[in-house]
């Protein structure tokens, strides 16, 4: 049975409403992080490169006032409706497209009003009173209009620590995605480009194609590690039940693949891979996308399908394909000059790399493939994660599920 709600105006649940729209400060290459529109994504400020304005423009500039940890974070437009809190810490600056909301004290929990404004009942009254045929965008006058469902202030705590409990394992999963992913670089870095690799004290660097080269290394192509596959398939019902990664699903800069959609949108150009394949973004490779299959399942033409040569290289090719120079290497010898695409055939397959005797590429893969392997899971178990607090998160703010008489403490973990 749903518990009614009361309705109230975001402008009576909130004390404060800051909106710099229209004001765009002079950007600097470091100090204070200055939060866009771009880079507040699926309840964090995880997307995008980070844009900076100096101290004194920070103190200049902010005169609507400044943002407060706790506070919430809504985009207006381009994208309308993602949502995310103001982290402790650092102080951050709003760009255009980004009001501050600021819970109403002793009468709306900041939790809550988080977790509401990103339900399907809310994100649909957003679009309600929003304008625009190419990009939607609300304007404050009409936002402030828009209704919050409010329980009691204790349910709104209870809800507020059951959704936040997931996004903190969500937080600490990208954390931990985050960190095994420099490490496997680093030791990749220091033992492929430094050549400081275990024993390399005693071993003399000798000339070579590439320049000098431990002896007992050789010089070869990165099409010895790994071939590109193009099993085509066509859509329907062999392609429904499998997932379907476009390049924008592949994150820049991240071995993870945290993000996948529906097959039944998968439509044309439509290639096969399988679980331990590399997905590389061929299409404006600048970009950086290059991803670990977790599973098998269906992309497209503008990725390369690449498929390691032996499982004893298979962390060596995975990082070997991560590496800058290879995203260097791959624009350079890109087709195209509007929408530049990479070639893997008289392209990318013939970059110049070194490899390791055998002996090293094991103990390599001995070392690395644990953390490869942990980067290859942790987007299922983001995906996991998500849809059971996305499946949660519109039953508790409709009233669909009471938790005013659960024993849940606010700020308690729920799990």
């Amino acid at each position: 049975m749903t518990v009614p709600r009361q309705q109230v105006p975001l402008a009576n649940a909130v004390d404060v409403l800051i909106d710099y729209r229209g004001k765009t400060p002079p950007k600097s290459t470091c100090g204070v992080w200055l939060v866009t529109a771009k880079v507040i994504k699926d309840g964090s400020l995880d997307g995008g490169e980070r844009e900076y304005i100096t101290e004194e423009t920070y103190s200049r500039w902010m005169t609507r006032g400044f943002p407060e940890p706790g506070d919430v974070l809504l985009t207006t437009e381009a994208p309308l409706g993602e949502v995310a809190m103001v982290p402790a810490g650092a102080p951050i600056a709003l760009a255009q497209r980004v009001i501050l909301l600021r819970a109403k004290r002793g009468t709306v929990d900041p939790q809550y009003l988080f977790a509401a404004l990103r339900s399907p009942l809310m994100q649909a009254r957003l679009r309600e009173r929003a304008t625009g045929t190419t990009v939607l965008g609300i304007k404050q006058a009409e936002l402030r209009r828009v209704l919050l469902p409010l329980p009691s202030l204790v349910s709104q705590r209870k809800i507020g620590s059951i959704l936040s409990a997931y996004d903190d394992l969500i937080a600490n999963i990208r954390k931990r995605i985050i960190a095994l992913g420099e490490t496997a670089q680093r030791i990749y870095r220091e033992w492929f480009v430094d050549f400081r690799y275990p024993g390399h004290e005693a071993v003399l660097l000798v000339d070579s194609e590439l320049g000098p080269i431990p002896e007992g290394w050789r010089t070869g192509v990165l099409g010895d590690l790994v071939q590109e596959t193009r099993d085509a398939i066509t859509a329907g019902p062999s392609t429904e039940g499998r997932p379907y990664v476009p390049i924008d699903a592949i994150s820049p800069r991240c071995l993870t693949l945290r993000d996948w959609r529906s097959g039944q949108e998968a439509a044309s150009s439509l290639l096969t891979f399988q679980r331990s394949d590399f997905l590389f973004g061929a299409m404006r490779p600048y970009f950086h996308k290059v991803a670990i299959a977790p599973w098998e399942g269906t992309t497209r033409s503008t990725c390369f399908v690449l498929r390691t040569r032996s499982d004893d290289t298979w962390a060596i090719a995975a990082l070997s394909l991560f590496d800058d120079r290879t995203i260097d290497f791959a624009t350079a010898h890109s087709s195209g000059t509007t929408i530049p695409y990479a070639r893997w055939r008289g392209g990318l397959a013939n970059m110049p790399i070194v490899m390791p005797p055998s002996a090293l590429a094991e103990q390599f893969q001995t070392v690395s493939e644990p953390m490869l392997r942990a980067l290859q899971d942790s987007g299922s178990m983001l995906a996991n994660l998500r849809a059971a607090r996305d499946l949660l998160l519109p039953r508790l703010v409709s009233g669909e599920i009471d938790v005013e008489d659960l024993d849940i403490r606010a700020g308690e973990a729920v799990a």
